[in-house]
């Protein structure tokens, strides 16, 4: 017995070096396919073409700048304004009493703006609204560079289009500074947002941010900034003339 109990033990033995040694040589031919893997990385030649800047983007150098050279009779085509960034803000009220509610929005936001939003907390504490400070209670984006022209793409060629009954953008929306606020009721007119999983309907500010404030000379930057997003694809309605409606109620009255 103490015979066969020992060539088991051998059996063991042997069998547990020949299981050791296979691990061992998975082990070193894993290691040395990822340093082939690494070489082949290193000798491979980088891209002599750079990426293609958006689409947007190149249509406003081609096409915007030269036609605002030529409409506000510019010297130097680096004095035409430009878009500077885009803020996407959503308000989330129940987040108060619901913390998931927040998380939604948050995922939501960075579906469509492809870009991880931030939490806005209250500044102070309002107690006819529950409203304590340092509470979470909305999110926040700022798009720059070429996330912010391939947003505003798809927002001018695939959302705005998606809205009911779409009449125009009202162009009353710009602040003196020829910065444009748009408001939304809704987020489901943006494709990258399931309806069938979306719990609620979300409104959203989004805030166009042009350098028309840097034109000293003019003195309707909010009509440079209207001409700019319209030239983008913006579809404005009408902007009535100064004193228009003033006109208008003074004839009614």
């Amino acid at each position: 017995m103490s015979e066969k109990n020992g060539k088991n033990d051998d059996n063991k033995e042997a069998r547990a070096k020949e299981a050791r040694a296979k691990a061992m040589a998975a082990k070193e031919a894993a290691a040395a396919a990822a340093a082939e893997k690494a070489a082949e990385r290193e000798k491979a030649p980088e891209s002599s073409e750079p990426a293609p800047p958006p689409r947007l983007k190149a249509f406003y150098r081609d096409q915007v700048v030269p036609a605002m050279v030529e409409s506000m009779g510019l010297k130097n085509p680096f004095q035409v304004p430009h878009m500077v960034k885009i803020v996407i803000n959503i308000g989330v009220n129940e987040a108060k009493e619901n913390i998931q509610a927040l998380d939604m929005a948050r995922e939501e936001l960075a579906q469509i703006s492809g870009q991880l939003p931030q939490i806005r907390r209250a500044k102070k504490s309002i107690s006819n609204f529950k409203l304590r400070e340092n509470m979470p209670i909305a999110v926040r984006v700022t798009l720059r560079g070429n996330r912010m022209w391939e947003f505003l793409d798809r927002l001018v060629s695939t959302a705005i289009p998606r809205i009911r009954d779409f009449r125009g953008l009202e162009p009353n929306g710009f602040d003196g500074n020829g910065n444009y606020n748009l408001g939304l009721k809704e987020q489901h007119i943006f494709p990258e947002i399931n309806a069938e999983k979306s719990q609620k309907l979300r409104g959203m500010n989004i805030t166009f941010v042009t350098s028309a404030v840097l034109l000293e000379k003019v003195e309707d930057k909010d009509a440079v900034g209207l001409e700019l997003l319209t030239r983008l694809g913006m579809p404005f309605k009408k902007r009535a003339p100064k004193g228009a409606a003033k006109e208008t109620a003074a004839v009614a009255a």
